[in-house]
């Protein structure tokens, strides 16, 4: 099998489904362990404003010495910036301290009632129509908020990016996105370290000579899910790339999706004006 990471249709761009997260690398961390991920091969990274972090980031690109267009940047706009003026302005900083004259996806990070829905996704269309962006998408909504984003959106919305692992059900919102042409992006996709210790992956894995974290990759892959695993151990993020040499079975992914629960969920900062699926 192919070490070349496979690329998933997100609205009108493809994504690499695998790519490296950056959530909590703040003061400077970001920048050895980006150009870790890159030299390993992965061409995906993710970041937000709420990080922190995105000249760091834009630091570690430019030192890798790899071309800007063999690279897919991701950042987000954060929930402060929604309103028309300043979505656009806060794009606009987000490029400057990343250093670059467009980013490949911009998301916005969380739902937010308190600016209409209508106003902040005209905002996000006009970043685009400028070139800013090459696509837009969105993080932590739920199918039905999703699926009016996607009425309301002038450009199709790429992803969702949303938290996904082994013990989280989803069926329901990647169902939704499927319908409208929208790829799932998963954070927390290692379920922060807990399937290192679940004994069904475990096993799966010793079939496979893989680890549990790498099985879980491997599992969200197979789906046309998108992963983004972040790590600040550099040896990890090898581990995590090193997945594009085998496959499971029909039965062994029916066995990680068994591993669902209703308690499954990590971080919950869904505004108490939405709800997420149920499953």
């Amino acid at each position: 099998m192919s070490k070349l990471v496979p690329a998933v249709r997100s609205g009108d761009v493809l994504m690499p489904a695998l790519g490296f997260g950056t959530w909590q690398l703040d003061n400077g961390t970001a920048v050895p362990l980006v150009e870790k991920a890159l030299e390993v091969g992965y061409r995906h990274i993710d970041t937000a404003q709420i990080y922190r972090n995105e000249r760091d980031v834009g630091a570690a690109i430019r030192n890798s010495g790899i071309k800007r267009d063999e690279i897919f940047l991701t950042t987000k706009v954060w929930i402060d910036h929604f309103a028309d003026g300043d979505l656009q302005r806060s794009a606009e900083k987000s490029l400057e301290k990343l250093g670059v004259d467009h980013v490949d996806l911009l998301l916005l990070h969380w739902p937010k009632p308190d600016v209409p829905l209508a106003q902040t996704l005209k905002a996000l269309n006009e970043v685009r129509s400028r070139g800013l962006t090459r696509a837009i998408g969105l993080s932590n909504f739920p199918s039905a908020l999703l699926e009016e984003t996607a009425q309301l959106s002038e450009a199709p919305i790429a992803t969702d990016q949303v938290e996904y692992h082994p013990y989280l059900s989803l069926k329901t919102l990647i169902a939704k996105a499927h319908a409208l042409g929208t790829s799932i992006t998963a954070w927390s996709p290692l379920a922060q370290g807990k399937v290192a210790q679940d004994p069904t992956l475990i096993e799966i894995g010793r079939a496979h000579g893989k680890t549990p974290g790498q099985v879980t990759l491997r599992w969200l892959v197979q789906q046309g899910v998108i992963a983004i695993p972040r790590t600040s151990n550099p040896a990890r993020i090898a581990e995590n790339f090193d997945i594009l040499d085998f496959s499971l079975t029909d039965e062994e992914m029916t066995r990680i999706h068994g591993l669902a629960r209703p308690d499954g969920r990590l971080g919950d900062w869904l505004d108490k004006a939405y709800a997420w699926d149920e499953a």
